[in-house]
């Protein structure tokens, strides 16, 4: 759940002091809603005082970052710092060992891998794809409305969620601009279409002799007819209805698709990058590799993203555009060579495709293929000339992101390339800037990752984890498929009232011990929980793309609730199949490694300091 942002805080103090009544009782108490921070650690301070155990006041820790997380009432970054300073004085783990799993190999990769989407937003390749795409899908409503989800599905993948939101709704509005000023122009006469010159068609001998009226006087004695008034009333009242169906169409899109759009790729969104963690601690602890790399989880995710937004795109056609036979739309847009031209008039503003933006394409085209050939899911891969273990998706992340800093972003002027008569000073700037990182680069999903593995350490260390396995067997009877989808529904609607990230690092930890104790592959329950938590449809305040489309006043809190409310239900079996079918034939969801049934005697390694 976001947050308000400072600005609306401002605002509502500005009201309040030049208002002459008195603020109530109510939103007295409310302006000192952050000081509620010390309820939740008094409140459940009998915890740990009652049962004087290491497991009891790990979970008292637990309990408190949760209220946290889940109310937001301190940002969810600063809350992912308790384990810091909490653990060591609990005496459960030292500060060094706590500060030492803030940052690992899962981390590193995300890192490297925003470096190449920081480049890609920097060059503004992410737009010019979009503009490109939109031009060869053409005006129609249908391929229209594809083309935007597609771009934002594919972008999604790649660079942030809200990144590819924020770029893809200025497009939006410019093109729902272009379509209600063709509108506006011919419900004031200027149209020649045959609808709107004959006002009596079942009549023709009544029919006015009406040809182009340039305005609203142009009839034959400066006055329209009385039917040709209501014939424009109607039309105009049905104009702006299909006008705000478009805009609520394309602005929901564009937020459903981003989501989406970050299951498709391991480092699509915080969850999935979670799950990479939790996993890698689950499977390590039992002297086991996680079978979660980049093209594993393509293979899994990747097809099941492409189903969910085909299905978004259908449901968005029926439910707003009022389509026919899933395709065939009411009306359509008119003045679509006005559309095309506003879009291939911003893609000419981004000029022609210059040095700088090859150059990261190809370095982003590079680092995929490393990240897809690395590990063949056990028949090959340029990992294994390496030796066992050594290296991960991180070491080709980091080393194509540091060689963004050393690559020029033009062909320097020295020696050969140098022009004849060039005076000036050599100067050699580079594809990327720490600057540019420094504004663009998401930290706070770093500090929430490291909270997480913090909880998930102390877990392990103090017995917590083998407590809630040993509880957790009270489940070995129920049907592993019906407790997945109870699960899934669960996260799913809990989502949209909480953060992706915080939700997914409390729930990895617990259905991990769940899968255990029902004997099925911890990844089971751990994968399509992660997944779930990015089907938050229904609010604004479920992620950020959709607040970004609801700041814009398009869009209405009901129209949100309608729209994601069937997408959250068709999602969810959806990821069923996606698991019973490839995910099951590939991970081997409903068979567990014999290491795992031992719970009580995980295999430990040690890590050399």
């Amino acid at each position: 759940m976001m947050s308000d942002p400072p600005e609306q805080d401002h605002q509502g103090d500005n009201q309040e002091d030049t208002s002459t009544e008195s603020p109530s009782s109510l939103n007295q108490v409310w302006a000192l809603h952050n000081f509620f921070v010390f309820l939740a650690p008094v409140i459940l301070l009998p915890l740990p005082l009652l049962v004087d155990r290491p497991e009891a006041k790990c979970a008292y820790v637990i309990a408190i970052m949760a209220v946290y997380w889940t109310t937001e009432v301190i940002p969810i970054a600063v809350t992912s710092l308790i384990p810091i300073f909490l653990f060591p004085m609990m005496g459960l783990l030292t500060a060094k060992t706590v500060s030492g799993v803030y940052m690992n190999d899962t981390s590193m990769l995300f890192f490297g891998g925003l470096l190449l989407a920081v480049a890609i937003e920097v060059w503004d390749i992410h737009k010019r794809i979009a503009l490109k795409v939109l031009m060869l899908v053409g005006s129609e409503p249908k391929w229209l409305l594809l083309g935007l989800m597609g771009v934002t599905w594919f972008l999604s993948m790649w660079i942030s969620n809200t990144a590819t939101t924020a770029m893809m709704i200025p497009i939006v509005q410019a093109i729902l601009q272009q379509i209600k000023l063709t509108d506006t122009t011919n419900d004031d006469g200027n149209s020649t279409d045959p609808e709107m010159l004959e006002l009596e068609p079942n009549d023709k001998s009544k029919s006015y002799e009406v040809t182009v009226i340039p305005d609203v006087n142009g009839g034959p004695n400066g006055e329209l007819p009385p039917k040709y008034n209501d014939v424009l009333e109607t039309d105009k009242k049905v104009t702006d209805a299909h006008h705000a169906r478009m805009a609520k169409c394309m602005c929901l899109a564009i937020a459903y698709s981003a989501n989406i759009g970050g299951i498709g790729s391991l480092t699509g969104t915080g969850p999935n990058l979670i799950l990479k963690g939790q996993a890698d601690i689950v499977f390590g602890e039992y002297n086991l590799t996680s079978p979660i790399t980049f093209s594993t989880w393509m293979i899994y995710g990747l097809p099941l993203s492409f189903i969910l937004v085909i299905i978004l795109w259908v449901w968005m056609q029926i439910f707003f555009l009022r389509c026919k036979g899933f395709t065939t739309c009411r009306r359509k847009v008119e003045g679509r060579d006005r559309v095309a031209e506003v879009i291939a008039s911003e893609y000419k503003k981004l000029g022609p495709v210059n040095f700088p933006q090859i150059s990261v394409m190809v370095f982003f085209g590079i680092l995929v293929v490393l990240w897809i050939t690395r590990d063949l899911g056990g028949i090959g891969g340029w990992g294994q000339l390496f030796k066992s273990k050594f290296v991960s998706d991180s070491t080709p992340a980091i080393f194509m992101g540091l060689l963004l800093f050393i690559f020029p972003s033009a062909v320097p002027n020295v020696f050969c390339f140098r022009k004849r008569g060039d005076k000036s000073k050599p100067l050699i700037k580079p594809l990327l800037t720490w600057q540019s990182v420094h504004e663009k680069m998401p930290w706070t999903l770093y500090l929430l990752l490291g909270g997480g593995y913090a909880l998930a350490k102390a877990s392990s260390e103090t017995g917590l984890s083998e407590l809630v396995g040993t509880s957790l067997k009270v489940f070995q009877d129920l049907n592993p498929w019906l407790m997945l989808m109870i699960l899934c529904y669960i996260i799913t609607f809990l989502t949209e009232v909480t953060s992706n990230t915080a939700i997914a690092t409390l729930m990895m930890p617990i259905l991990s011990r769940l899968a255990l104790s029902m004997q099925v592959n911890p990844l089971y329950f751990m994968f399509p929980a992660a997944i779930t938590t990015s089907f938050a449809f229904m609010l604004p305040v479920a992620t950020p793309p959709n607040a970004i489309v609801f700041s814009y006043g398009q869009v209405r809190v009901i129209d949100m609730v309608l729209a994601g409310f069937f997408m959250n239900i068709v999602s969810v079996p959806v990821l069923l199949l996606a698991t019973a079918t490839w995910g099951n034939a590939f991970f081997h969801f409903d068979q567990v490694q014999p290491e795992f049934l031992n719970l009580t005697t995980p295999i430990t390694t040690v890590t050399p300091i």
